[in-house]
């Protein structure tokens, strides 16, 4: 495969919940090699994903996960703190790609040409990989998180204001892994 032709799929997991760090990945599959199950991470099972991260990381020609802080995310924002994240996972790729293909409506300022494309994930295979790869990251780091603050069930909602986690929130305050620039967060400092 020559190099000059390396597209790098790219994505990232958990702009939504209101703690815990962005995670984005990047990856360059190779054409010659067919990876079964891309899809979609959200549509598929933890252990689909599980067995779908190994396989990528077996057998994409390169790839790299990265994450955004939740100071980060608070000082500039989800949407910037993603797209800092996502260029990190492309600097971090250990091959240059000619060009990177991106889910959603954002390209993070990358030195290579970059297209957007909503529903990504779903249509374009570098950008599935790069969607199983960062969501299992950042389910494995809300499960150590968990560890460190079992009070908030982070292993069971991965840090989205499920009720249960709300409750959490109201019972025992905020973590230092909560994103403070989050209404509901922001609604519980405004309260004290």
């Amino acid at each position: 495969m020559k190099q000059s032709r390396l597209v790098a799929g790219v994505d990232e997991a958990g702009r939504g919940p209101l703690a815990g760090p962005v995670y984005a990945a990047a990856v360059i599959l190779d054409p010659a090699v067919r990876i079964e199950g891309l899809a979609d991470s959200k549509k598929l099972t933890a252990a689909k994903r599980e067995a779908s991260f190994d396989m990528i990381q077996r057998h994409a020609v390169a790839w790299a996960i990265a994450s955004a802080t939740v100071e980060e995310i608070d000082e500039i924002n989800i949407l910037q703190a993603s797209l800092l994240a996502m260029r990190r996972a492309v600097e971090r790729l250990a091959l240059r790609p000619s060009a990177i293909l991106v889910d959603g409506l954002h390209c993070p300022q990358v030195s290579m040409p970059a297209r957007a494309i909503v529903r990504g994930d779903a249509s374009e295979a570098a950008i599935s990989a790069a969607s199983i790869l960062a969501k299992v990251a950042r389910d494995r780091q809300m499960r150590a998180l968990h560890q460190k603050y079992p009070v908030y069930g982070f292993d069971l909602h991965k840090g989205y204001g499920t009720a249960m986690h709300l409750a959490a929130l109201a019972r025992h305050g905020v973590s230092p892994v909560h994103r403070r620039s989050y209404a509901p967060i922001k609604k519980l400092f405004k309260n004290k």
